[in-house]
């Protein structure tokens, strides 16, 4: 069955099958949100008299069984429906008659896989948010466990200034704050509806779009019906935007977790479960849950520009390009989601080498300490820090840190300004709804 079938020649099968592509693989993915749509337009389809109510109520309650069906698992697209949308019409028809072939009256698939898509990003967004604030909490939780563990703070990757795994643990969580400020930005276009925009130009049935808008509780309308096409790719890149700006977060922490657990540096560990071994090398601990984290959240990071790409020269009007902005964008989503459910896993047994800078080699890391103690004696800050260089060039430099730090400016080793950055996330994901 194809909607826009006239009952007249078939296709050519080779030209269906590379039409259809992965269709049928990422309807399934949008089923459910499909069948909102439907209930929705034809409840408004009824409420305006362009279905008789009779009619519009057996199809909302038939949609409603179907909508269970999806729940349950069970269901599956015919080989012979072309999409999501002709497998619920004939399903549709097939239970209640005449009154589902009824259902796409005032509608065009263009709009109507518009708002599936609107609907699926709306709810993938929200999991997204959820998981990425699961790790925030963990974050701000290890970083005040462990704020008082000092670690050396790199530029360069040379030896820089004291940090502690509080900061670095709090560095990451902040920047999730950031990632979540761009997700619900994203969230607020994304929450548009663009049902009843038709194929691009609308329709001459009396449709009530504010209707169908409240009913699919969207915040607003795309009014007009071009730019409700246009959307359209759009939404999906501003998406893949905020998913890159995540998976930059996570990339990075992965990185820092790969050299920090390396002999070499040996600031952290992990339980032997969590990593894995050689085939030939016994003492191996491989920290291969970061490395495909890493690898995984760096190639999410190109999907934008690949959207970019698909969508650049396109002119007004709904083209059949937009069918795979979905195989490029869904995949995606899903492989966030694990790797921020792996990251969680994972720091959920970190484990933290207190004694990190009892090593000589970290003596200098503590310059800046002797210039500015010698800068609270009285001496110009120039003047001290030439003065603590010889030292170090003559190897006679040393500093007494028996008395401790005392850095307490706002986002210091010693003001870690945690429920700061947690109030900035509770604003962040307010508007979340």
């Amino acid at each position: 069955m194809k909607l826009w079938s006239k009952g007249t020649a078939n296709t050519e099968k080779k030209i269906e099958a590379f039409t259809v592509g992965r269709d049928r693989e990422f309807d399934l993915m949008m089923a459910q949100f499909d069948v909102q749509g439907s209930i929705a337009h034809v409840t408004m389809l009824g409420e305006t008299g362009i279905m008789t109510a009779e009619d519009s109520k057996r199809a909302v309650e038939g949609l409603t069984t179907i909508l269970t069906t999806i729940s349950s698992g069970s269901f599956s697209i015919d080989p012979e429906a072309e999409d999501i949308h002709s497998q619920i019409e004939m399903m549709l028809t097939k239970a209640i008659g005449d009154a589902g072939k009824m259902i796409h009256t005032g509608r065009s698939r263009n709009d109507q896989v518009a708002v599936d898509i609107k609907l699926y990003l709306r709810s993938a967004l929200k999991e997204v948010k959820s998981n990425a604030l699961a790790l925030f909490d963990l974050l701000i939780e290890k970083s005040e466990a462990y704020k008082s563990v000092l670690i050396p703070g790199y530029t360069h990757l040379q030896i820089a200034m004291p940090s502690s795994v509080g900061l670095w643990l709090g560095a990451y969580a902040e920047s999730l704050v950031d990632d979540m400020e761009l997700l619900k930005s994203t969230y607020s276009i994304v929450n548009k509806n663009p049902l009843g925009s038709g194929a691009g130009y609308g329709s001459s049935f009396p449709l009530n779009r504010s209707r169908t808008t409240e009913l699919l509780e969207f915040r607003g309308l795309h009014y007009n019906s071009i730019y409700a096409q246009m959307s359209r790719g759009k939404t999906e890149k501003l998406t893949s935007m905020a998913l890159a700006s995540i998976a930059a977060t996570l990339s990075r922490l992965s990185m820092d977790c790969c050299l920090y657990m390396n002999q070499n540096f040996g600031f952290i560990g992990f339980p032997e479960e969590l990593t894995t071994g050689s085939s030939i090398m016994p003492h191996k601990k491989n920290p291969d849950v970061f490395e495909l984290i890493r690898a995984k959240c760096n190639r999410m990071q190109s999907i934008p520009n690949e959207l970019t790409l698909l969508l650049n020269n396109l002119p007004s009007g709904y083209h059949r390009d937009m069918q795979l902005t979905k195989e490029i964008l869904f995949p995606a989503i899903n492989e966030l989601n694990d790797c921020l459910a792996m990251m969680h896993l994972m720091l959920s047994s970190l484990q933290v080498n207190a004694r990190v800078l009892e090593d000589k080699r970290y003596a200098f890391l503590f310059s800046v300490e002797a210039v500015n103690a010698l800068v609270n004696q009285g001496i110009p800050f120039r003047d001290a820090y030439v003065q603590v260089g010889k030292m170090i060039e003559q190897g006679t430099f040393s500093f007494d840190t028996s008395k401790g730090l005392h850095h307490t400016h706002e986002g210091s080793i010693g003001n870690l300004c945690n429920d700061e950055i947690k109030k900035a996330m509770q604003k962040a994901i307010a508007d979340f709804s």
